[in-house]
């Protein structure tokens, strides 16, 4: 298959630009993945398509308040993405002006609370910085930091706890994992007293995933790696849903990249952790995942690729069709599907 496979005409005004007031109250397209039907619901009707025994899982990744603005000691502003802890204090980061930040180029951040060093130039642009700070990193970047949104929104976001899901808390990502931003507590505890099981997985979600597929040929794509995280209690939890019938359903593309990164053939978990770079596109065979909650994506990206597998290139087209002629509200902010 082909990357021009996967394009779809989507209108830029539906671009989600800020999340709604509530979280819950956006809009739901159910598609039946052998049918194709398509169906339109509102994210708290979620409930509904969840049955008895299933088992939802949820990736409790929190993003890291990575974009920093500060200035060059020799003057000029700049930006700075924080994208991998490498410990003692380096961090790979994306810089812009990239030009402007060579090794030896020295950055300061706020009133000078923060400080860093271009140390190096990695491949593909990025470079290392080093940090000078006083007290815990995380409580400085907290203070100055803000959130790193997508390149595809434009409004600055007034408060950071809307890009963060309500159970986040392993602290990491460098984008949302947005599927479960619709969630809120409320609704999770109705989940919880239909007989689902809730439990968790983390996946720290790189910049990479929205980098394009820039090959036409889908196997030459190479995928960014993410590390990510099976904790005993969810492997059981998983294991037990497996062998009694009931249904593994994966909230965001995350949460499915990781139980699909460590399953056994039979669909069932062992405690993990590592790296994946697992590109799942049609012609995969899901071993663990049953039902899948998920936003709308980018056209031609790896992410409409992965929903594809599951439920068929067509259904999916003709989802996104139908979703662009009731004037959903697309990508991070946006609206979300339920496919079974």
């Amino acid at each position: 298959m082909k990357t021009s496979d996967f394009y779809y005409d989507l209108p830029e005004e539906l671009i989600a630009q800020t999340p709604l007031q509530r979280r819950d109250a956006s809009r739901l397209l159910h598609l039946d993945k052998v049918t194709g039907e398509v169906r339109h619901r509102h994210f708290y009707d979620l409930p509904d398509y969840l049955r008895e025994g299933d088992c939802l899982v949820l990736n409790d990744s929190r993003v890291l308040p990575a974009r920093l603005i500060g200035r060059r000691e020799t003057g000029g502003a700049v930006e700075v993405v924080l994208l991998r802890d490498l410990g003692g204090g380096v961090w790979e980061c994306l810089t812009r002006p990239g030009k402007k930040t060579k090794p030896g180029t020295k950055l300061i951040f706020g009133e000078g609370e923060l400080k860093a060093e271009v140390t190096d130039s990695c491949e593909g642009g990025n470079k290392l910085l080093k940090f000078e700070f006083q007290g815990i990193f995380l409580e400085v970047l907290e203070r100055l930091g803000k959130m790193p949104l997508p390149p595809y929104i434009k409004t600055e976001l007034g408060d950071k706890e809307r890009y963060q899901t309500v159970y986040s808390r392993e602290v990491g990502s460098a984008a949302a994992p947005t599927a479960g931003l619709h969630f809120t507590e409320e609704l999770l505890d109705k989940i919880a007293k239909k007989g689902v099981k809730i439990c968790y997985v983390t996946l720290h979600v790189g910049l990479g995933t929205f980098r394009p597929v820039k090959s036409e040929n889908l196997e030459s794509h190479e995928m960014h790696a993410e590390y990510c995280i099976v904790p005993e209690e969810t492997a059981k939890t998983v294991t037990e849903t497996k062998k009694s019938g009931g249904r593994v359903v994966a909230v965001g593309t995350t949460s499915c990249r990781t139980l699909e990164s460590f399953a056994n053939e039979d669909g069932t978990l062992c405690p993990s952790s590592g790296w994946t770079d697992i590109f799942i596109y049609p012609g995969y065979k899901f071993k663990c995942m049953d039902a899948l909650v998920t936003n709308f994506h980018l056209p031609e990206s790896t992410l409409v690729m992965l929903v594809s597998a599951f439920a068929g290139r067509e259904n999916i087209l003709n989802a996104y069709a139908k979703a662009v002629e009731e004037k959903y509200r697309f990508f991070s902010f946006g609206d979300a599907m339920f496919i079974e």
